[in-house]
């Protein structure tokens, strides 16, 4: 017979999925810290798509938009200038010279990016696992969820500021837009298409892109090459700086962060040593030293450290404490990443993922390659304890013994780096058509 404790975990995994909620949910405070988003266009919405928050109260009503909503808050911007003339803060892009960035490839790389039917049953487009409004990531989900629900085992990774990526992916394997966007097309864990020919046919039999490539690519059509650049094209567009940070840092206006913010850039600088993978050049700053390290977090998941108890959200607003030993009586085993290694498959390469930028971080919850961290303080927090000792551990990542102050300080200037056109992208993204299917295509 079952066990009590297997019947009421099953109990509780039956509630969060009548109730059709996450079992994490992104705190949507985090997802509000920077007011030029609120002055630029106060009736964006950012975060998830409904936060619940006040759901106990008989006033409650959802934040949820449906596609006519959405579609009325849509402004098309000329996304070409932020390729051409980065926001301050970061460097120019480096094009490479066989694509250059044209307005027509933009706007064919942008149709192609939101177009649900360039999956293999027309239902799922790379705005899903990168939604504009949750910092083109998804602020609802550990793991990205592809078509018909199949979970990956990594976190959506944001894709503003992808123009500079010198390696691309968690693990790195990929080195140019051009060639990554083809991984998402063929994983049967995302797109799903059978082959890259399949995704060839599905294009040229939609009429409406003849004249967006013949205008984009001179009568070459769609092809590996041509779909790959259109849409490294469009990414190319999304960097998004200008943030209070820059205008303090870079635009030497003093009063364009607060105090906290000041000392928390300190303490990054200094005995934080953040800056030592998250780079500050003396002119612009990634935030990233485009390279991959082992903090430990892999290392715990693959030796099953796990913690005593677990946090279950049972409805919006509601939690639990559950021993972790009843999680994992009800639970598909995690499955192991082995970051780098699983490319390289040297042993040396075990647990290593490449260090993201932090730009626009309080928009890009949740966080780490898992998607474990719910939080920017329980990342602080994550690091301040020296990650997790294992022998191949970055000699990077020590203990850092900061104080509560110090960590609160640290997180106001993460918050300080949301950029000032973050609406301009999103506004521009719900404008974008969305691939609807009719009775003239080929799905």
């Amino acid at each position: 017979m079952m066990s009590a404790i297997k019947r009421n975990a099953l109990l509780i995994i039956n509630t969060l999925l009548l109730l059709g909620v996450m079992s994490l949910i992104f705190v949507a405070n985090n997802l509000q810290s920077s007011t030029d988003i609120e002055a630029q266009q106060s009736n964006a919405v950012f975060g998830p798509g409904d936060n619940k928050q006040g759901y106990d109260s008989v006033d409650y009503k959802t934040n949820s938009m449906d596609l006519q909503k959405r579609k009325s808050k849509g402004k098309e911007a000329d996304l070409l200038e932020f390729a051409v003339t980065p926001p301050l803060g970061l460097p120019a892009v480096l094009v490479p010279k066989d694509n250059p960035i044209t307005v027509e490839k933009v706007l064919l790389g942008r149709r192609l990016f939101f177009d649900r039917r360039l999956s293999i049953n027309g239902t799922f487009s790379c705005a899903i696992c990168h939604i504009p409004e949750q910092g083109f990531t998804n602020n609802e989900i550990q793991t990205a969820v592809g078509v018909e629900g199949r979970t990956g085992k990594r976190n959506a990774p944001s894709i503003y500021n992808s123009a500079y990526l010198g390696k691309i992916f968690h693990d790195g394997r990929e080195t140019t837009l051009e060639r990554q966007v083809w991984s998402p097309f063929l994983a049967r864990s995302e797109m799903a298409n059978p082959s890259i020919g399949y995704v060839i046919n599905k294009i040229i039999a939609i009429n409406e892109y003849d004249e967006l490539f013949e205008a984009a690519f001179n009568g070459r059509g769609p092809t590996m090459e041509t779909v790959g650049m259109a849409l490294a094209s469009y990414e190319r567009t999304l960097n998004v700086a200008n943030s209070p940070f820059d205008r303090w840092k870079f635009g030497q206006q003093e009063d364009a962060v607060t105090e906290q913010v000041k000392r928390g850039f300190n303490v990054f600088t200094g005995v934080g040593a953040c800056s030592a993978c998250h780079l500050i050049e003396e002119e612009y700053a990634l935030f990233s030293d485009d390279k991959l390290h082992n903090t430990g977090l892999g290392y715990q998941v693959s030796m099953g450290i796990e913690p005593k108890t677990t946090r279950v959200q049972l409805a919006p607003g509601v939690f639990a404490d559950l021993d972790t030993s009843v999680i994992r009586a009800v639970s598909r085993p995690k499955i192991n990443d082995l970051g780098l290694y699983e490319i390289t498959e040297n042993p040396n390469d075990r647990w290593k993922f490449r260090t993201p930028s932090l730009r626009n971080v309080a928009l890009t919850a949740p966080y780490m390659h898992d998607g474990s961290m719910q939080n920017l303080r329980e990342v602080v927090e994550f690091y301040n304890q020296g990650g997790v000792p294992n022998e191949l551990l970055s000699p990077l990542i020590k203990p850092l013994a900061l104080s509560d102050a110090e960590i609160d300080d640290v997180v106001a200037f993460l918050e300080s780096l949301t950029g000032g056109n973050v609406a301009v992208l999103v506004a521009d993204a719900f404008a974008a058509p969305i691939g609807d299917i009719s009775t003239d295509d080929p799905n």
